[in-house]
């Protein structure tokens, strides 16, 4: 009677994850920050509130994904499993840092606070075309590939400030 092997616990791989955290941080920024200036506060304070608001929101949704892998992932579990796979989802709250950073600047007045919403815009969709890039290559193909789906990747964020446009 053969037995059968131990289940394995399936783990995502490090492009994996910085694609997936990377493409989902990069368009949760987009978001949130077409959210909370649409209806135009754009003091200091309100900036600075904007990148506290973002980070937390990046934080809960990370903890929340790397929670619903934890419990979605049925099996045996070793002690430390829980805190590994929370840990896993470090590109998706890297990916909102540098929204955060320019949401930060802006109320502690290192640029204005006004309109700096398109910036962050243009900061998230280099940053899915730069994912978008990056993981093709990685995955051997060709430049031209790789320049097109990081036009694809890209869209995503284009699509986000082209609803934030329409909504306003």
């Amino acid at each position: 009677m053969a037995q059968n092997p131990p289940l394995e616990r399936h783990r995502h791989d490090t492009r994996e994850a910085v694609l997936f955290g990377g493409v989902y941080g990069a368009v949760l920024a987009s978001s949130i920050v077409a959210a909370l200036t649409q209806y135009g506060h754009s003091s200091r304070g309100d900036r600075r509130y904007d990148a506290l608001w973002l980070l937390v929101t990046a934080l809960a949704s990370a903890l929340a994904h790397g929670y619903a892998h934890y419990i979605a992932e049925r099996g045996p579990h070793r002690r430390w499993d829980v805190l590994r796979t929370l840990a896993d989802e470090w590109p998706l709250v890297a990916a909102v840092l540098p929204t955060v950073v320019v949401l930060a600047g802006a109320g502690w007045g290192w640029w204005p606070a006004k309109s700096v919403e398109y910036p962050a815009f243009a900061l998230n969709i280099a940053l899915l075309f730069a994912l978008g890039l990056l993981t093709a290559r990685w995955s051997h193909r060709s430049w031209g590939r790789a320049v097109l789906l990081g036009l694809v990747d890209a869209l995503l964020g284009v699509v986000v400030v082209v609803a934030n446009a329409l909504i306003k």
